[in-house]
């Protein structure tokens, strides 16, 4: 069966991620360089999958406390 546009998940931009995670680029691509949050490369670009990011966010999310 082959895959079709709804089944490929939207990916965001470093850019993209950087605001919603309201940090620096810079940053983001330290912690893509230390292989710390889960990313995508197409081609040469890098590219985050949305719902991984969620996932990795609860996953790192702190019980307070």
């Amino acid at each position: 069966m082959a895959a079709t546009a709804d089944d490929i998940p939207p990916l965001i931009s470093p850019d993209q991620l950087a605001e919603r995670l309201g940090t620096s680029r810079r940053h983001l691509t330290r912690l893509v360089h230390e292989r710390r949050i889960p990313f995508v490369k197409v081609g040469w670009l890098l590219r985050f999958d949305a719902e991984e990011i969620t996932a990795w966010i609860d996953q790192h999310r702190s019980a307070g406390r």
